[in-house]
C-alpha cells in the first residue's frame, strides 16, 4: 500500500466482501473514505437475469443497491458512475473486435486500464468528488522504488489469490494514485474479519467469475460476425464444419463437433479464412513467441535481453524465459521449456521474482 499524508480515498465498491472490507481497513488506518460503484449494464444486449455473476449484466442494479447498503452500513457516501458507453468502447467493442479477428482477449485487462482506473477516476472527479487516491479489492501491492523512482507492481503476500497479471497494463500516473488494502493479506483473513464485523453474508456470496453474466458470449456479436467454416486438419484436409470462430480459442478440445481415431485440439484459428485448424495435443506446445503493445513497470524500456518468468494467462504459472526487445514496444519471449496453448491475444505478464517488470498482449 502506499504510504501517503493524503486523507481522502474513494474506494471502487462491487458489492462484495472484499470491496467492503477494503472500505474497512482503511476507515481503520484514518482515511477519509468515499465509495464508488462504476455503472456499465445498458441493457443493449439480450441477457436474461439468471443470476450469474459477472460485471456486464442486468444483476448490476442488485450489485449497486448492495453497494450503496454496505457503504450506509459502514458510515461512508456512495455514488454511482455512468460509465456505460466507455465500457461499450472500450471492453465490449475491443472483446469482439479480437474474437472476429481470430484472437482471445482477456476484457479485464482492458477494463482496468481504461475504466477501472481511467474513465471511472475521471468522471468521478469531474462529477464534483474529491479525493487523493484510489482503492480497490485487487491482491495486489505497490511499491515506490527509490533507486529506479518508479513504481513497482508486486505480487500479493497471498498467492493463490494475486491479481498482479490483471493489473500489468496500469501506468506509472495510474500506479502512483492507487492502494491495493487487501494485498499484504489472505482471503481466509478476510472472510473472518468480515464475519466478526456482522458481514457473514458477504463472507459466504459467490464471488464474480467473469465479465458477463452469461456463458455465451454470442450474445454480444452481431449475426453477421458469427459465420459457419471449414474444419482442417494439419494438412489441410476437411473434417468438419465450425458453428463460427468466436466459438473456438487455441487447445480446445470439447464441443468439436467432429470425431476423429485420437484426440485433437484447436491449433490455429484463421479469421480471413474462416477456417479452425485442429491437431494433436503436441502440436499446442510452442517455447518462442512474439509480443507487442508493451507497458513497462518496474523498467522504463528494454535495451537488452533479461531473464524473467512469463506468465501467459491468469491460470498458467509463470514460467522461466528470456525476453529480448525487437522494439520499444514488441519483444521475443523465448522459454526455458514449451509452454502449452499459447494464444494470440491473451495478455503476457513478465516477472522479476514477486515483482511484475512489465506486460503485454500476445501476438
Amino acid at each position: 500500500m502506499n504510504t501517503t499524508k493524503a486523507k481522502k480515498v474513494a474506494v471502487g465498491m462491487s458489492g462484495g466482501v472484499d470491496s467492503t472490507m477494503a472500505v474497512y481497513f482503511l476507515k481503520q488506518q484514518g482515511f477519509d473514505v468515499v465509495g464508488i460503484t462504476m455503472s456499465v449494464w445498458d441493457s443493449s444486449v439480450i441477457i436474461p437475469d439468471l443470476g450469474i455473476s459477472g460485471c456486464y449484466g442486468p444483476g448490476e442494479v442488485k450489485d449497486i443497491e448492495q453497494s450503496k447498503a454496505l457503504a450506509e452500513r459502514l458510515g461512508i457516501k456512495h455514488f454511482v458512475i455512468d460509465l456505460k458507453n466507455e465500457y461499450k468502447k472500450n471492453v465490449l467493442e475491443y472483446f469482439c473486435s479480437e474474437y472476429t479477428c481470430g484472437k482471445t482477449p482477456n476484457p479485464c485487462v482492458m477494463c482496468n486500464r481504461k475504466v477501472k482506473f481511467g474513465a471511472l477516476l475521471k468522471k468521478a472527479k469531474e462529477a464534483g468528488l474529491e479525493f487523493d487516491y484510489f482503492a480497490t479489492r485487487h491482491y495486489a501491492r505497490v511499491e515506490y522504488d527509490d533507486k529506479s523512482k518508479r513504481w513497482c507492481l508486486k505480487k500479493a503476500l497471498d498467492e493463490k489469490k494475486d491479481q498482479s497479471y490483471f493489473l500489468s497494463f496500469l501506468s506509472q500516473e495510474q500506479l502512483s494514485t492507487v492502494m491495493f488494502p487487501l494485498g499484504s493479506k489472505t482471503k481466509p483473513e478476510i472472510k473472518e474479519t468480515a464475519i466478526k464485523l456482522g458481514f457473514k453474508e458477504l463472507a459466504e456470496k459467490k464471488e464474480s467469475q467473469d465479465f458477463i453474466e452469461t456463458d455465451d458470449y454470442s450474445v454480444l456479436f452481431k449475426d453477421k460476425e458469427i459465420k459457419p467454416g471449414n474444419i482442417l486438419d494439419v494438412n489441410g484436409k476437411k473434417l468438419g464444419t465450425h458453428r463460427g470462430i468466436i466459438y473456438y480459442t487455441i487447445g480446445q478440445r470439447k464441443g468439436l463437433g467432429i470425431s476423429t481415431p485420437d484426440p485433437v485440439y484447436v491449433t490455429n484459428i484463421d479469421a480471413e479464412k474462416n477456417t479452425i485448424t485442429v491437431g494433436a495435443e503436441d502440436e499446442l506446445f510452442t517455447t518462442e513467441l512474439k509480443v507487442k503493445s508493451i507497458n513497462w513497470i518496474s523498467i522504463p524500456e528494454l535495451k537488452s535481453p533479461m531473464n524473467v518468468k512469463a506468465k501467459i494467462r491468469q491460470q498458467h504459472k509463470e514460467a522461466p524465459a528470456l525476453i529480448t526487445p525487437i522494439s520499444q514496444s514488441e519483444v521475443t519471449v523465448s522459454f526455458d521449456q514449451a509452454q502449452r496453448a499459447v494464444t494470440p491475444g491473451q495478455a503476457v505478464a513478465f516477472y522479476d521474482n514477486d515483482t511484475v517488470v512489465g506486460a503485454g498482449i500476445i501476438s
